[in-house]
């Protein structure tokens, strides 16, 4: 069995944003297409929800609210899809109360949330309440990144704001949640990094010596206050790494980096469904041991998500 953790469909009423020039390619037909070419049994769907930084509170809720129901739909529709509810971490209670129906009345498998919008990262002390919320509901946080974060005046070229941006932005708000001591405060929090974190785990060395080095790299700025006993790999290895991305080299480095057993398959196909084949042969091209590899396919994402 394969299960791809990571896909995207839209609401229909939403499909007509401009960005899209009236072909918006997230569609649960395109999902199912591409699931029947790639050969993959299971598809995990979500919403990138890119279009948060436009909206003001009352309209974000709005449409969280709508996308949630409507994945209910197809999770109840569609014997091989499962979904993602979607919120806004720092969006207060109404927010909290809206995932907690998804998760618990609609029976949605986890909350998908952006790794920044302007002004906001997860780590955020006004997010810590949805983070215990999700370790008290026992389902996981997947940190998607927004269609562009900081840099933005920088990455407005060459579709940088896609390439570079995005895993950059992703990388980011799982360094900052790693040493702001989330994990210290919730050890059994289930996170999710997309995109192979984004680059995390080339970084994550740096980030251990910048802690280990102490007043040795005093030039290097303040490391205070201290909120983690351990160095940052440490909490890394207790995240989850998806497997999206089209470089073996990085994906042999994130799946070391976690191991075997928080490495999940997933290819963010559609929106660009042709690359869902190319996702299944990166992690055959791994050349895991067939238990490993079966753990990537299906096994790891079936116990974290309970399916």
């Amino acid at each position: 069995m394969i299960i791809d953790f990571h896909t995207h469909v839209y609401h229909p009423d939403y499909r007509i944003e401009p960005f899209w020039q009236g072909r918006c390619p997230l569609t649960i037909e395109k999902v199912l297409e591409a699931q029947e070419a790639g050969g993959v049994d299971i598809s995990m769907v979500s919403n990138p929800i890119h279009e948060l930084k436009h909206l003001d509170p009352d309209k974000q809720f709005e449409w969280v609210s709508a996308h949630n129901r409507y994945f209910a739909e197809l999770q109840s529709k569609h014997p091989s899809v499962f979904c993602f509810a979607t919120t806004v971490p720092w969006g207060g209670d109404r927010f909290l109360r809206e995932l907690e129906r998804a998760i618990e009345q609609d029976r949605l498998k986890g909350a998908w949330v952006l790794s920044s919008l302007p002004g906001h990262y997860p780590d955020d002390e006004d997010a810590f309440p949805f983070l215990k919320l999700a370790d008290d509901l026992d389902v996981p946080v997947v940190i998607h990144p927004p269609s562009v974060g900081f840099g933005e005046e920088r990455l407005n070229i060459y579709r940088l704001a896609s390439s570079v941006g995005r895993p950059m932005d992703g990388a980011l708000a799982i360094a900052r949640l790693i040493v702001r001591g989330i994990f210290e405060r919730l050890p059994t929090l289930k996170l999710v990094g997309t995109h192979l974190g984004g680059g995390i785990c080339e970084m994550i060395g740096r980030m251990d010596y910048a802690y280990e080095l102490q007043d040795e790299a005093y030039f290097l700025g303040s490391y205070e206050p201290m909120l983690i006993k351990h160095p940052p790999s440490h909490y890394l290895k207790m995240m989850y790494l998806e497997s999206t991305c089209y470089h073996l080299p990085a994906a042999r480095c994130a799946y070391e980096t976690v191991g075997s057993d928080k490495f999940l398959f997933g290819t963010d196909a559609p929106p660009l469904w042709k690359l869902k084949k190319r996702g299944v042969q990166m992690i055959r091209d791994l050349k895991l041991s067939p238990e490993n590899e079966r753990k990537v396919f299906c096994d790891n994402a079936k116990q974290l998500l309970k399916l």
